[in-house]
C-alpha cells in the first residue's frame, strides 16, 4: 500500500480584536486532532521545539497549527501585555475548535502562558506548555505557577533543567491533571551545549516524542 503523500503546507489570516493574527498550518494526511502552538515573546514560530513538532506530528495524525501573532504578523518587536495577547489568540483558537478535530492548544514560553490562561474557554481539550516561564529570571517570588496551575485541562510542560525561567525542580506539585517531563538538557530554547551528554537533534527527538505521546492520551 501507497503511503498517503502529506498535504501541503497553507497559510492562513485570522481576523482578532488585536489585528490579524496568522496560522500556518502543517496538516496530517488523516488527522485525528489539531495542536495549535504559539510562540514566545522573543521569537517567532521558527523555534526550534515548534519547527520539529511541526515537521514530525503530522506523520503520527496530528495537524499542527502555528500562530503568529498579530503583534508578529505587523513587525513590531516588542509583545503586548498579556490581555492583548490573549485577544490574539481566542479568536484562533476557537477557529481551529471548528474544525470539529479535538483541540490542544499550547506553545513556548509567553505562548505556553496564553495557552494555560484561555485554553478552557476556547474549546481545546489539553494544553502543552514548552519551557513555560514560571518566574522572571532571578525573581523566583514572582511566580506565575497560578497560570498553569489554573489551567482548567490536562497540561503537559516540557522543562530543560537550565532555565533561567525555572527549570524543573522549581515547579509547585502539580495535579494529577498536569505533567511535567523534565528534559536532561537544555536552555529555555531548548539549546543544548556541544559539550553536553545529550545531542541537540536527540533533545528534539525526545520533545516531540513526549508531546506526541502526551497528545495521543489526551485525544
Amino acid at each position: 500500500m501507497t503511503a498517503a503523500k502529506p498535504a501541503p503546507v497553507t497559510t492562513e489570516p485570522v481576523p482578532t480584536p488585536a489585528g490579524d493574527a496568522r496560522i500556518t498550518l502543517h496538516p496530517a494526511a488523516a488527522p485525528r486532532a489539531v495542536l495549535a502552538l504559539g510562540h514566545g515573546a522573543g521569537g517567532g514560530i521558527e523555534a526550534r521545539d515548534l519547527a520539529a513538532l511541526a515537521a514530525a506530528l503530522p506523520a503520527r495524525g496530528v495537524s499542527v497549527a502555528l500562530v503568529e501573532q498579530p503583534w508578529r504578523v505587523a513587525g513590531r518587536k516588542v509583545a503586548p501585555a498579556p490581555g492583548t495577547l490573549d485577544a490574539g489568540w481566542v479568536p484562533v483558537a476557537e477557529r481551529l475548535a471548528g474544525t470539529g478535530l479535538p483541540l490542544v492548544v499550547g506553545g513556548r514560553s509567553a505562548g505556553a502562558r496564553v495557552a494555560c490562561r484561555t485554553g478552557a474557554a476556547s474549546g481545546a481539550v489539553g494544553v502543552v506548555a514548552l519551557a513555560f516561564p514560571l518566574h522572571p529570571p532571578g525573581r523566583p517570588e514572582k511566580s506565575r505557577a497560578g497560570e498553569l496551575l489554573g489551567s482548567g485541562l490536562p497540561t503537559l510542560v516540557v522543562q530543560g533543567p537550565k532555565d533561567p525561567f525555572g527549570g524543573p525542580a522549581e515547579f509547585p506539585e502539580l495535579p494529577d491533571s498536569h505533567e511535567l517531563v523534565a528534559l536532561p538538557a537544555g536552555n529555555h530554547g531548548f539549546e543544548v551545549p556541544k559539550r553536553a551528554g545529550t545531542g541537540q537533534s536527540e533533545l528534539l527527538e525526545m520533545i516531540v516524542s513526549a508531546v506526541g505521546d502526551w497528545v495521543s492520551r489526551v485525544v
